[in-house]
């Protein structure tokens, strides 16, 4: 017992009880005890560092109570582990989260019954207690040293894997692994059927699988660097803020993966989706929100059986499952929480006997066209479509079929059928739904009603076009022009010489030819295009740019027209008055475009350039950007021109581009290589042209050009710009990192830059310029990186960059370059 405090140690007594009370307090902030159970009343357990919180939660829209671990702070109630997943409580005041008698962690609902506990035994009685860490863990320690664990949330995952938790196996006990298992709906923590395991047969794979008997992705083996299905992780490792670890098994008792974060203040999220997606996300504090960095299937509609039996995936549709003709939800409820699982039953049985019919009428099929057909289908050998039918009917199970010269027939269930109409028609299908005769009865009158209508429609319809075709023939014969498929117009060649006034005024010219300016009848400014060596026939040009002119966006230069006579090919795009970016970057004296313009030029044209790779029906790849092939509109807004010239010209793109001396210093390494090129070719381009943006010179000189700085006084004259940009942002120099970024951006600016855009528009295009195509970011991403929403780590320098510096000391590296470059 202590000693009773005299007058003049009072204050001195008062502060060591005060002390002594916050330190409980402070025990009490991240502890469960037996004599400090938690419940429903109090205020969650917090971290030590407050990075997580540990308490009682009630998902959005839901009406049942959870215990959980979610982020403590940050905006959006984010959970990451919840202990009774299957089993809600009913009333979190009443309830608890404690120690009990033989030393576990219980949940108790109404104080009495245990609906979950860490179930661990040999423990010695009222000897533990429950931690909630900064890293998200929950722990079950000994209460004398906290440090010995018994049970820990790691080794129990939920939906969600954090840094410095293992996901992998147990190689001692079959079956036993941390796999995640995805939420069953957004506002339901129940376990769904979606889950992420290692592969249980031993190797370093992961599988995302389907109630754990479906595999349907697969992130390939483990390479010692990244997994051989997902490219994308050299673009944030081992530089970056993540790190990853993997740990074989064969001397182990587990192997598994772990991942890291240099960077305690970012903030991650590795969880599989309730639609079967994992995603990696990171926590934007400007937007106030998760970001996602990286997902897979990055198609939704490649998750098996997302939308459940008998519905069909629409992908970026609003809703992406619809139940099929002739069938409704299953479970209604489950529908409007977004779980789609239990997929859609039939509205009328099927009349499946031998004389299968109903007042004479047999089981019929519903045609449904453009859907990507599911895999698990019966081949049956036939001939001819009516036999294929028939296969199918006399199958009382078979609810399906399909013929394309085979017949193939699905029995029970429907599952993974995607619609594929809006995305493209190749390798698209027709399948025929069975259905009971009483579903397509009614359709057949209405059928016929219909075509009743259409046919009179059309007959009028047919008579107008005859009277408009005439008189678009009589204006074609006075003003030689007519409109084709958009909003194209066909030009004939002496249309063009009119409007050039015989191509007297030059724009500029490129690989693909000569830019004149024109002015139409009705005063509209156009630049006219002459393509050099086009080989192509007249009919394949048309239909090639006629898919072109459908192509539109605010980043995209527009294609007003084309002619195509004989061997004479040319285009008419709309008029750019400011011109190409390489005019106002590095000729144009007078005005030095602003650090915002400039940087909403790059975002721009990533932007354009992300719509022809992802967005187009076919990804169209540029092959030639360079700030030539950059035009600016009357308020700088960047046009990516000559995106569809790559496409019109085929396999002589290679021949055009050698002879364009301009072009060297975008050239990805495999155009040299000679190997097949990719979308990641354009991202090679942007990153050398982003780095001239920023620089405001060229990234290589020719020699005589390389001579007038050195005669100015250019201190770098005689070094590639990459190549020094590199060495004063990544590798030191002594400064501080402002005065770094500062050094690269240009000079004329005076400083007026927002250094913290200008080293991330630099570290985005050192990622692009990577000499392996997969360690490329997709233009996707680098338009987040770039809009702030993700961020990135620091890239390895290209080793082409080195060979680049050795060719700059040589007086004919250009040459060299064009002559390493395919003919052919």
């Amino acid at each position: 017992m202590a000693p009773p405090c005299s007058s003049a140690l009072v204050l001195p007594c008062l502060l060591v009880i005060a002390m002594a009370a916050l330190q409980s307090a402070v025990v009490f902030a991240d502890t469960v005890t037996a004599k400090r159970p938690l419940s429903g009343s109090q205020s969650a357990l917090v971290s030590k560092r407050r990075k997580f919180a540990l308490g009682f939660f009630q998902p959005e829209n839901s009406q049942h109570w959870y215990l959980g671990i979610w982020y403590n702070q940050i905006s959006k109630h984010t959970p990451v582990w919840v202990a009774n997943r299957g089993t809600p409580i009913s009333n979190p005041d009443t309830s608890q989260l404690t120690i009990a008698t033989d030393g576990n962690m219980v949940l108790l609902d109404n104080s009495t019954t245990a609906i979950w506990s860490t179930n661990i035994s040999k423990i010695a009685s009222n000897s533990t207690v429950g931690v909630i860490l900064d890293t998200g863990n929950l722990v079950l320690a000994d209460e004398s040293n906290t440090s010995i664990i018994h049970w820990q949330s790691f080794d129990h995952f939920g939906n969600t894997w954090l840094p410095g938790g293992k996901l992998g196996r147990n190689n001692k006990l079959a079956g036993v692994s941390t796999r995640l298992v995805a939420w069953k709906a957004r506002n339901d923590p129940s376990p769904g059927v979606f889950s992420l395991e290692l592969d249980p047969n031993g190797t370093s794979q992961y599988l995302l699988e389907w109630s754990i008997t479906q595999q349907y992705w697969t992130s390939g083996n483990w390479t010692g660097r990244i997994f051989a299905d997902v490219p994308e992780m050299t673009g944030c490792y081992p530089s970056s803020t993540y790190t990853f670890d993997y740990v074989n098994g064969e001397n182990e008792s587990e192997s598994y993966f772990v991942y890291d974060l240099k960077d305690e203040s970012v903030l991650t999220r590795f969880f599989l989706s309730e639609m079967g997606q994992i995603q990696f996300l990171t926590w934007i504090y400007a937007a106030k929100d998760w970001m996602p960095f990286w997902s897979q299937p990055k198609v939704k509609c490649d998750v098996y059986s997302l939308c459940g039996p008998f519905s069909v995936c629409t992908e970026n549709a609003l809703t992406s499952c619809s139940c099929l003709r002739g069938f409704s939800e299953q479970n209604v409820g489950e529908w409007l929480q977004g779980d789609h699982t239990s997929g859609c039953r039939r509205n009328v049985e099927l009349q499946c006997s031998s004389n299968a019919s109903v007042m004479g009428r047999t089981d019929g099929f519903y045609t449904m066209a453009n859907v990507r057909l599911p895999s698990n289908a019966e081949s049956v050998v036939v001939i001819g479509n009516d036999q294929c039918e028939q296969a199918c009917l006399r199958s009382c199970s078979c609810t399906a079929y399909s013929y394309n010269g085979s017949c193939s027939l699905w029995h029970g269930d429907l599952i993974n059928l995607q619609d594929v109409s809006a995305i493209s028609s190749q390798g698209s299908s027709t399948v025929l739904i069975r259905l009971a005769a009483s579903e397509l009865s009614g359709q057949k009158k209405k059928n016929t009603k219909n075509l009743i209508t259409i046919a009179i429609v059309a007959t009028s319809v047919l008579v107008l076009m005859i009277a408009a075709l005439f008189f678009i023939f009589r204006r074609r014969m006075v003003k030689e022009t007519t409109r084709v498929e958009g909003s194209l117009i066909a030009f004939t060649y002496r249309d063009l010489k009119s409007v050039t006034k015989n191509f007297s005024e030059k724009l500029g010219g490129g690989a693909f030819g000569l830019v004149f300016k024109g002015s139409l009848p009705d005063a509209t400014v156009v630049a006219v295009k002459k393509l050099e060596g086009f080989r192509q026939g007249e009919k394949q040009f048309r239909a090639e740019v006629s898919t072109i002119g459908n192509i539109q966006h605010v980043n995209l230069i527009r294609l007003l027209g084309f002619c195509s006579e004989k061997s004479r090919r040319l285009l008419v795009y709309e008029y750019m008055p400011n011109g190409s970016l390489d005019k106002q970057l590095f000729d144009n004296k007078k005005h030095v475009l602003s650090w915002n313009t400039r940087y909403q030029i790059a975002l721009g044209i990533a932007r354009g350039l992300d719509y022809l790779h992802e967005k187009c029906r076919d990804c169209i790849i540029h092959c030639d950007i360079k700030p030539e092939n950059i035009l600016l509109d009357g308020s700088f807004a960047p046009k990516v021109a000559d995106f569809g010239l790559a496409k019109l010209m085929g396999r002589d793109i290679s021949r055009v581009l050698t002879t364009a001396r301009g072009t060297v210093g975008y050239i990805a390494p495999e155009w040299i290589a000679g190997t097949a090129v990719t979308a990641k070719a354009d991202v090679f381009s942007y990153g050398m042209t982003l780095l001239e943006i920023v620089s405001g010179r060229r990234n290589v000189q020719g020699r005589r050009r390389r001579q007038e700085q050195q005669d100015d006084g250019g201190a770098a004259a005689d070094r590639p710009f990459p190549l020094v940009a590199a060495g004063r942002l990544f590798c030191g120099g002594g400064g501080r990192r402002e005065e770094m970024v500062s050094a690269v951006v240009d000079g004329r600016l005076g400083g007026d830059a927002d250094m913290g855009e200008a080293e991330r528009a630099c570290r985005v295009a050192f990622w692009c310029i990577q000499d392996d195509e997969n360690a490329r970011p997709a233009m996707a991403t680098v338009v987040q990186v770039l809009e702030g929403l993700v961020e990135i780590g620091v890239p390895p320098i290209p080793r082409s960059l080195q060979f680049l510096a050795e060719l700059a000391d040589q007086s004919n590296y250009l040459q060299f370059f064009s002559d390493l470059l395919p003919s052919n």
